[in-house]
């Protein structure tokens, strides 16, 4: 799959990252990282702001912001995001499942906000140490029980979210680097 793997070293792949266990039963799953030149305190406030109507997700904005850009700055009024608060990610909404600042941030969707067995996803962000400032480990999870629901993940959500996501770290660096 198209950056299944982006950025990720083999045992950053093989390890365990925050957040694995709430969706267990995963049937695609996807670990991308990158190398930021700075501390993981610098780094939270980035992740932690993201969102639809907030600083945006980074990525490509004219597909995922509807043509909005993404924040170039951190912006204090988003910054109090907590475990258990709704994320806006257009129609619908992420759970930030986990938040613990600045480590880990963890949003997760299921069956648009109820409990089904049909739709779980979850977005990891870890932020290690590392000798050259901090090394942001991302994982993917889902699992999608509906007809074609495979397919759904390995043609469109696996391509798609790995595209994405690609882009929204290298774009989180260079923020950072400004």
């Amino acid at each position: 799959m198209i950056f299944q793997y982006w950025g990720a070293t083999e045992e950053e792949i093989q390890s365990s990252v925050i957040g694995d266990d709430l969706c267990s039963d995963a049937t695609l799953i996807a670990t991308r990282s990158i190398t930021i030149a700075a501390t993981p305190e610098k780094v939270f406030p980035w992740i932690r702001q993201m969102g639809f109507g907030r600083a945006g997700w980074y990525s490509y904005d004219w597909l995922d912001n509807l043509g909005r850009k993404s924040a170039t700055a951190i912006h204090d009024e988003w910054q109090t995001v907590e475990s258990g608060d709704k994320v806006p990610a257009g129609p619908t909404s992420f759970t930030a499942s986990i938040v613990d600042a600045p480590r880990h941030f963890v949003l997760e969707i299921e069956s648009l906000g109820k409990k089904s067995p049909k739709l779980h996803f979850t977005l990891a962000y870890e932020l290690r140490d590392d000798p050259q400032g901090t090394r942001l480990v991302t994982r993917m999870r889902s699992r999608i029980k509906l007809p074609l629901g495979s397919v759904i993940e390995k043609v469109i959500l696996g391509p798609g979210d790995g595209i994405m996501l690609r882009r929204q770290l290298l774009t989180i660096r260079k923020n950072l680097s400004l």
